[in-house]
């Protein structure tokens, strides 16, 4: 999306603010012995109470076989993205939990994801999501007008440079706004000045996805759920960008990200 009026650009920026608020609470939820379908049913309803739409449910990606049936992705351990919420599993100590959710405010939607520790986890996978959230960090601050994609791409691969995790490159971040999918895609590895150029007034979900183990991944039966093919796990940082001249701003930040 590229925004095109004060109206629009004051839509997007209430949209992520209603997003970030939603995406915390959901945070502080997690721990042992909730289910990732409590969660669902607390996204759901507070969403509803703003008077928005939750962007993921009843949403067709090109080639599903049928509509995703929720409002949140939850993907728990070696779950990569897009796992739909069950009533049965139930998180336990040591678990990470990816949460992805996406909001439609007065026709604009913005995307955001975070991945949480449940309880307390190894010093490995606190590594893992540390490394995966300052990727996003990395991503933003490339984020500029003038700048390329691939300038977005290489400052998230970079980050992984020396480290013993594996970026997943079949996946990556996108334009968002008018829909929940849109162009440019943004590769999380790639090589600078390259790709469509940076300008102002683009709308972007910047999505760093790394693994624990190796990268490869596969589509599990139910169509929608990337899980790591080797078992390990995976982590998922996500927010929505608004890129401007004088600055790029987050649109979904968490209330604590600003303290």
């Amino acid at each position: 999306m590229i925004v095109r009026n004060e109206e629009e650009r004051s839509t997007i920026i209430e949209a992520g603010k209603r997003l970030g608020m939603v995406l915390e609470e959901l945070e502080a939820l997690v721990r042992p012995g909730i289910t990732p379908q409590e969660l669902n049913q607390h996204a759901e309803k507070r969403i509803a109470e703003f008077g928005d739409i939750p962007s993921f449910k009843g949403y067709s990606p090109e080639g599903a076989d049928y509509p995703f049936p929720a409002a949140l992705c939850v993907s728990v351990n070696d779950e990569v993205v897009h796992g739909i919420p069950s009533g049965e599993r139930v998180f336990k100590e040591g678990d990470i939990v990816s949460l992805d959710l996406g909001l439609t405010h007065d026709g604009l939607v913005a995307d955001s994801a975070v991945t949480v520790p449940v309880g307390k986890i190894d010093t490995k996978l606190q590594q893992l999501l540390d490394v995966t959230a300052l990727a996003l960090d990395n991503a933003i601050a490339a984020a500029r007008p003038g700048n390329r994609i691939g300038d977005i791409s290489a400052a998230t691969g970079k980050t992984f440079e020396k480290i013993d995790f594996s970026v997943v490159k079949i996946l990556g971040g996108h334009g968002v706004g008018r829909s929940v999918h849109e162009e440019p895609w943004i590769a999380n590895d790639g090589h600078p000045g390259t790709g469509p150029e940076i300008v102002h007034g683009m709308v972007l979900a910047l999505e760093p996805i790394a693994n624990l183990g190796k990268a490869s991944v596969l589509l599990a039966p139910d169509g929608y759920t990337y899980r790591t093919r080797d078992g390990l796990p995976s982590a998922h940082f996500e927010h929505t960008i608004l890129i401007e001249e004088k600055e790029t701003s987050v649109l979904t930040h968490r209330s604590k990200e600003r303290s």
